[in-house]
């Protein structure tokens, strides 16, 4: 898979960029990207973050203004677990939408990658008292490792994150009540396939109920023999379908990688 560098004046723009760099800013540009495809944007709202590589405390997030759509590897903000814009940028960020990505960031060493989203099905599973039923396949990979945060508002605050992220765990997912979905994970990749994951299991369970009958699921011994198997040992979700996934938007639009 192709990480071409980008043009010279572009990087003269960002100042010294590692290839390391350049290679993150091309998968969570793709990440956006994908996002849009599948419609589980909101407007300008929400965000993926990923950390710098060999940064610490340096992240990249997308534009704010732009559609994820528009999000390019060159357009990404680098920014400081404050929001400050490190370097140059001529496009702002989302400061407060950026404080939650922050909090899991700070708390969660193999948080990579945050994806939050306001996609509707997740939403409309979030505000099930239940939650997300063992209902599926899709689901079962969530069983025993998902999490749950109550809605607090639209701001938030120092202690609204340290409620999350105790909340949240050592889980690799969570639903927020009446809010969205948000995941973490050790690459793009793997956030990415996560929510996607996520997503679909709760598009299949509002599908299942909108039949109005009894719903059949497995017995607990068996969701969680399958959860188990579907952990796999921990293993890095998303390293076999991410170069699927970029082949796909390449053949669609290369400009993600501009």
């Amino acid at each position: 898979m192709s990480f071409a560098r980008p043009p010279a004046g572009r990087v003269a723009a960002f100042g010294p960029l590692s290839d390391a760099e350049w290679r993150t800013r091309i998968d969570l540009a793709a990440a956006y990207r994908l996002t849009a495809l599948n419609s589980w944007d909101d407007l300008v709202y929400t965000h993926i973050s990923a950390s710098v590589p060999g940064e610490p405390g340096h992240f990249l997030i997308n534009p704010f203004g732009f559609g994820f759509d528009e999000v390019c590897a060159s357009n990404l903000v680098k920014i400081d677990i404050d929001g400050n814009v490190v370097g140059t940028s001529e496009h702002p960020v989302n400061v407060t939408g950026f404080a939650q990505h922050a909090a899991v960031h700070a708390a969660r060493a193999d948080a990579f990658c945050v994806m939050h989203l306001h996609n509707t099905a997740g939403i409309a599973v979030s505000i099930q008292p239940a939650g997300l039923l063992p209902a599926s396949q899709h689901a079962l990979r969530f069983h025993g490792y998902l999490a749950y945060h109550d809605y607090e508002g639209v701001t938030f605050s120092p202690a609204d994150g340290a409620r999350l992220v105790a909340d949240l765990g050592d889980k690799p997912a969570m639903l927020l009540r009446n809010h969205g979905t948000l995941t973490a994970g050790r690459t793009v990749a793997e956030a990415y396939v996560l929510m996607a994951t996520l997503i679909k299991a709760c598009e299949i369970q509002l599908q299942a109920q909108a039949g109005g009958t009894h719903l059949v699921l497995p017995a607990e011994a068996v969701a969680e023999r399958a959860a188990e198997q579907l952990y796999d040992g921990g293993a890095v979700e998303g390293e076999i379908e991410w170069p699927a996934l970029l082949r796909k938007l390449d053949r669609i639009d290369r400009s993600y990688r501009d």
